[in-house]
Formats: C-alpha cells, sequence, structure tokens
C-alpha cells in the first residue's frame, strides 16, 4: 500500500527544485478482488490494483494549476508538480481554492481496520454456494444473472506544503445478489440485495439470501392498481434514494451555483415536517466506509442537515465555507474544480410522542421497495419526480406486489408531508433509515 511518508519527502524535494512553495496533494490507491458466478460455475474473476492521484500547484499570483496522475514514483510526481504548475497560469481567477484551515486538525479516533483478503477460491465457492441456495429456495426462481462477491483495501491520503499529512486505511467485503423468475403466463420478476461488512468471515451472507429469497417470492404474484392517490410508505433503501437525488437541497456549491432547490436564505426555514431529522455522518459506527478527512484534508463530523424540519447545516468545501461565512464540514472532492458531496445519512425522528404507524393495520397502502430510473425520472431543479418502482399494496398485513406502476410529485411538499418516521431503523450502505411514511402522493398504475 502508500507510503505516504515518502510521498511527502519526494514532494518536497521536487517542488524545491521546481521552484513551487505551495502545493498539495491528495490520493487513493484500491486493492481490489472480485467473482461473479453463472449456474454453478466461475463466471469472472477480476484482481485490479488502482491509483488515482491529484496535485494542485499555487502560483505567485495565487492561481492554481491541477493535474492528475497514477504514478507515484519520483519521475511520476515531477511531472505532475511541473504540469499544475504550467497549468497554474492558466487558473481560475474568481474564487481560486486555498488550504482548509482544519488540514492540520487532529482527525476522529477511528481505528483503521484492514482485513486480510480472502483467497480467490474461497470467494468463489462462497457464491457458489449462495447462489445454489437462493435457487433452491423457490421453484419459480430460475436464475441469479447478476450477482458479485467482492473484497477491497482502500488507502487514501492527503499531504500539503504547509506540513498537513493525513492517511486512513479500510477493508471491505461485499455481496450482490440480483434473482429471476419464470413461470408460464407470467411476467419475469426480480429482486435484489445487497450486504457489505470489514471482511468476508462476518459479511451477513445469510442475511442477504434471506432479503433477496423473501423479497422474490413476494412479487410472484403480483396484480395491477388503479391510478389514483394513495398513503406511501418508503423503504429506507427508497427514502435515501430521493434524498440523494435531490441533495442539491443542503449542498453549499449547488446553492452558491445556483443549481439548486435551496438559496443562502433558506437556512432557518422550515422545509419538511417536524417529524423528520437528516444527518449527514461519515463517523456513525454501523458506516463501514468510515472516511476521517475529505479531499482537503478536512476531518469529517457529523452535520445536522434537518432537524425537526428545520434546514439547519449545509455540507461545505473550505471554498463554499468561506463564501457563506462558515465552517468546512469535510464534505469536499478535489479535482479541476472542488465539489461537495455527502458521505452517510442518518435519517431520525426526535419526537418522544410521534405518531406511529403499523401495515398490519393499514389498508390500501403502497410499500415502495425500490426506486428506478432516478438518472431519468428526476428533475432535481424543479423538484419533481415520476419514478417507477418496486412494491406492494398493504392491506391490515397481507403485501400484494404490484404489477408496474409509476409514483410522481414534487419533493419539497412529499417532505411536509410525512406523517410518521418510524423508530426502527435499517442500516444500507448509503445510510441507516427507518421506513417513512407519507400522507398522500400519486400512483399510476396499469
Amino acid at each position: 500500500m502508500l507510503n505516504t511518508q515518502e510521498i511527502s519527502n519526494s514532494a518536497q524535494s521536487i517542488a524545491r527544485e521546481l521552484g513551487i512553495t505551495k502545493y498539495d496533494i491528495y490520493g487513493s490507491s484500491v486493492d481490489e478482488t472480485s467473482v461473479e458466478v453463472d449456474n454453478g460455475e466461475p463466471k469472472q474473476v477480476q484482481a485490479s490494483n488502482r491509483s488515482s492521484v491529484i496535485v494542485r500547484v499555487w502560483n505567485e499570483q495565487e492561481m492554481v494549476g491541477v493535474t492528475t496522475t497514477t504514478d507515484l514514483d519520483i519521475q511520476g510526481l515531477q511531472l505532475a508538480l511541473k504540469t499544475a504548475q504550467e497549468a497554474s497560469l492558466l487558473g481560475n481567477k474568481d474564487n481560486p481554492p486555498e488550504f482548509s484551515p482544519e488540514a492540520k486538525e487532529p482527525l476522529p479516533n477511528v481505528s483503521d481496520e484492514v482485513v486480510e483478503p480472502a483467497p480467490v477460491p474461497v470467494l468463489m465457492e462462497t457464491l457458489i454456494k449462495a447462489e445454489k441456495t437462493l435457487l433452491e429456495a423457490h421453484p419459480a426462481i430460475m436464475g441469479v444473472p447478476y450477482n458479485g462477491l467482492s473484497q477491497e483495501d482502500i488507502a487514501r491520503f492527503y499531504l500539503n506544503s504547509d506540513g498537513a499529512l493525513r492517511q486512513e486505511t479500510r477493508s471491505y467485503a461485499s455481496i450482490y445478489l440480483y434473482s429471476r423468475t419464470e413461470q408460464e403466463g407470467k411476467k419475469p420478476r426480480g429482486a435484489s440485495a445487497m450486504k457489505i461488512s470489514h471482511g468476508l468471515s462476518d459479511l451477513d451472507i445469510d442475511g442477504c439470501l434471506k432479503e433477496v429469497t423473501e423479497k422474490t417470492i413476494s412479487h410472484i404474484n403480483y396484480q395491477s392498481i388503479p391510478s389514483g392517490k394513495y398513503r406511501v410508505v418508503f423503504s429506507p433503501t427508497a427514502f435515501l434514494s430521493l434524498i440523494s437525488a435531490f441533495s442539491n437541497l443542503f449542498n453549499a456549491q449547488n446553492i452558491l451555483d445556483k443549481q439548486s432547490l435551496s438559496t443562502p436564505e433558506s437556512l432557518g426555514t422550515e422545509i419538511a415536517s417536524p417529524l423528520l431529522c437528516l444527518c449527514d455522518n461519515a463517523l456513525h459506527p454501523d458506516n463501514i466506509g468510515a472516511e476521517t478527512f475529505d479531499g482537503e484534508g478536512t476531518p469529517t463530523r457529523p452535520v445536522d442537515i434537518i432537524k425537526n424540519g428545520i434546514l439547519t447545516g449545509l455540507l461545505h468545501s473550505t471554498g463554499t465555507a468561506k463564501r457563506m461565512n462558515s465552517k468546512p464540514t469535510g464534505h469536499a472532492n478535489i479535482g479541476s474544480k472542488v465539489t461537495v458531496g455527502s458521505h452517510f445519512y442518518h435519517v431520525f425522528t426526535s419526537e418522544e410522542n410521534a405518531p406511529q404507524y403499523s401495515l398490519d393495520e393499514s389498508e390500501n397502502v403502497i410499500l415502495i421497495d425500490r426506486l428506478q430510473a432516478l438518472h431519468a425520472g428526476v428533475n432535481a431543479l424543479q423538484g419533481s419526480f415520476s419514478l417507477p418502482f418496486d412494491g406492494w399494496l398493504v392491506n391490515k398485513g397481507e403485501l400484494i406486489s404490484i404489477d408496474a406502476a409509476t409514483v410522481a410529485g414534487d419533493y419539497l411538499e412529499l417532505l411536509k408531508s410525512i406523517i410518521c418516521v418510524e423508530t426502527e431503523a435499517e442500516v444500507t450502505p448509503r445510510g441507516v433509515c427507518p421506513r417513512v411514511w407519507v400522507n398522500e402522493l400519486s400512483v399510476t398504475g396499469e
């Protein structure tokens, strides 16, 4: 893996030779192994080592040049620093990036957990066994066309000419299963599930199999529903998909670029039901992919975005924080332009006496499991969405799979129409979230 101190020493030496006084470097290295199977036989084995390094150089006029490289030896660093130095002559004079004022602050105390990777034959055997178990779960399940078991080690680092030096390493393992049914006279149906952990030994493969099996079987006997207004319950995965699709609402860079549903004046205003609280927390204990610093070296931290329906915080880089008289929050991604991105969402309610609803007692309620076509069915600048979904019509605990339907609405109106945030949360790769009930949405059936 990366030797960050060696990279730092080399960068200092090269910068002196080139007359560069101000620079920073962010990079990562990924060692990944993944396998796929098909009907009990190996289908694909992939192994890769990927490195990505971004170098920024400031000139005497404080204009910045940026370049990327995958070569971390002396020659590669020298070429990258020289190229960035030359590019700085063409740098943007408007709001040039700066070092994070927190790039040398202490990092959160999160242990780096690196797990010894399992051999490829073990990965293959494990996935073949999982596929066999899924195929035998029900006669209608005829294939697992999409599947994968992977493990990877990731190392990240940040350093700058002002003496900042950060690094961290992590290990991950994940499994993905997508089943498909075939029955005479019926449309093919499918379902998927994914689990992630630090290593293969603690990967919840049985939980993944249970989830995908139950979903697949529940979709076999489907029926059409009439179009109309329905009370809708979003699964954790579905609700977090919506939050991500409309993340410009709390992204400071989007707000400054006027590509957001919010404005700088939106802070402190009510944008959702008082039942809703939303936090972005890279350090959440359930976040397998925890990151302790961002692309500018700023330590990550929990950021309250929505508290009891009020927009209380935004995600910032160093540049957006300066322009909006705030502080960086550890959400910067550096590149030719510094962007802002989320880490790990946490959705909950802080209302002690919040109303609670039960699917076992409700009638004519739609439970949405997964939203589809988010790339095409969302207008993030207007706040509108129209999305096909997988889900069920629920009547007093009885789930009937919906043949084909689309849910549509306005995102800001949806947030204000939330009538219940359940107390029991589920951990997903994107965040921690319970089921969320929305009073009424338009659903178009067949």
